[in-house]
């Protein structure tokens, strides 16, 4: 089967560079801290779910327990880079065609690069995110692991499959528009349910094999393996999950360009 995705997508890159600038520049317009805020914010998170965890309920990471609260907030802090990108190109996907319904009406504005607009910002914070996740390593161990290189090709599924739901998840969005609190509430159980605060090897083999059928816990598995642990990516999980990234991104795609043509009536 030929992609048709990439084609339809850089035939407007210069449309869909000037968007994600303006998404990114338009988030923090008029706030004291501005892009401040996209460093804060983590940092936050990290102290309090650190603190929570590592303190609170003495949580220790099984293949890090010298390191200890240090070991637990990088770990932590990794799986949370992740998940934070997922939920926030899902999150905003039920709601992204209806909050540009302007748009629409427009036979010549190509509705499909919202989705990768949405994607796009959110990687830029996620990209944040591991700058303040490197600064973190340098301080606590001396070091940032030369396997970070990795992270482009092992980010290829998460990124492939954020975009994919996009545009499914937009669609729906515009004939249904109970999809955002079903959404929701499947995110708030998946970053329990995603190896976020604990490690896959944490939960008795009977179970590894039940939340492996996520797709999360894997890429936060395989994250940490090349951003903390400085081990190699599965050659495997490489090769596979990019293929099915970009197969699902491809059948997403055409899916939503035939959903489109109902959009108008719709609205």
């Amino acid at each position: 089967m030929q992609l048709r995705f990439p084609g339809a997508l850089l035939h407007h890159h210069q449309l869909l560079q000037r968007l994600v600038e303006r998404e990114i520049a338009g988030r923090y317009r008029g706030s004291v801290l501005g892009w401040g805020w996209s460093l804060l914010t983590p940092l936050l998170m990290l102290a309090v779910y650190t603190f929570v965890f590592s303190q609170v309920f003495q949580a220790r990471w099984v293949d890090l327990e010298e390191a200890g609260p240090l070991g637990f907030a990088i770990n932590l802090f990794a799986g949370l880079i992740v998940f934070n990108l997922f939920s926030e190109c899902v999150s905003q996907a039920p709601t992204l065609i209806l909050n540009n319904a302007n748009y629409v009406t427009k036979v010549i504005f190509p509705l499909d690069i919202l989705g990768v607009v949405s994607v796009a910002a959110a990687c830029f914070h996620a990209f944040t995110s591991l700058v303040i996740l490197m600064i973190f390593q340098l301080l606590a161990q001396g070091a940032v692991p030369i396997t970070l290189l990795w992270l482009p090709l092992v980010w290829i599924p998460l990124v492939g499959g954020c975009l994919a739901l996009s545009w499914v998840l937009s669609a729906l969005g515009v004939f249904l528009r109970d999809i955002g609190q079903v959404v929701g509430i499947v995110l708030n159980m998946m970053m329990f349910l995603s190896a976020v605060f604990y490690p896959l090897s944490a939960l008795p083999e009977r179970w590894q094999p039940i939340l492996k059928i996520n797709p999360l816990v894997v890429i936060i598995e395989q994250t940490r393996r090349v951003a903390v642990a400085g081990e190699s990516p599965s050659a495997i999980y490489l090769l596979a999950g990019s293929a099915i990234a970009l197969l699902f991104c491809e059948l997403s795609h055409r899916a939503f360009q035939k959903a489109r043509r109902g959009f108008a009536d719709v609205l």
